[in-house]
């Protein structure tokens, strides 16, 4: 019963995979899929749940993260290196490749802030994000129990102690604690391995490629 019961939930799985039109569009994109090309890495797609900053499910039947192939290979270096050093640890991912028509929701939901501010916490649909060429991830670092691990904010926290550039500041101010400051230097230091880059403001985003060379080498994920 049980072999029955995990054989209907892999095709319940599979169907709502090849009947999302996000997901299609990036296949035909020639996007690749995470779970199933990087073992040890997690996925939980934050807009796919109410736990983000517009408290909602803004993904739809979009459940599965998305890369770019040479991202892909990038991922599993980084995952590679965080399990040598921290053995059972894993990469939880938060967001991937995003359709620029979600860019625009996100967008569209900060409107407490002027643009310039703005475009600290979300990209400018008009310039494209770097997640809309799936050259783009959010993402934490999880313990052996899929938990994770304390990295001094929540995702999606619009705010200084989010900043890499101010950390420091804010230990010695007693506002970030060592161990948070500690949990973020293990993933960055992962990713950055892998050739991934960090960004001013929000520990949890790292781009593989910039805007310029994604966008000259990728199109734009709809």
């Amino acid at each position: 019963m049980r072999t029955i019961a995990f054989l209907l939930l892999s095709f319940a799985a599979w169907a709502q995979k090849t009947n999302c039109s996000y997901e299609l569009a990036m296949e035909k994109q020639g996007l690749v899929e995470v779970s199933s090309n990087a073992p040890g890495v997690l996925v939980e797609l934050k807009y796919g749940t109410a736990d983000n900053f517009m408290g909602r499910d803004v993904y739809g039947c979009l459940r599965h993260a998305y890369v770019q192939k040479p991202v892909l290979a990038m991922l599993q270096k980084a995952q590679a290196t965080l399990e040598k050093k921290y053995p059972g640890y894993h990469l939880l991912i938060y967001d991937a490749a995003r359709p620029l028509s979600i860019q625009w929701v996100l967008w569209n939901t900060l409107t407490q802030y002027p643009p310039a501010e703005r475009q600290k916490y979300v990209a400018d649909p008009k310039q494209n994000s770097i997640h809309n060429y799936g050259s783009a991830l959010d993402l934490t670092v999880a313990d052996a129990s899929g938990k994770p691990l304390d990295m001094g904010t929540k995702y999606d926290f619009f705010g200084d102690l989010a900043y890499p550039s101010k950390e420091k500041q804010f230990l010695a101010a007693g506002k970030l604690s060592q161990k948070a400051y500690q949990n973020r230097l293990i993933l960055r230091e992962a990713m950055q391995s892998a050739g991934f880059m960090r960004i001013e403001f929000e520990w949890w985003h790292f781009n593989a490629f910039s805007r310029a060379e994604a966008k000259r080498r990728f199109p734009v994920v709809q």
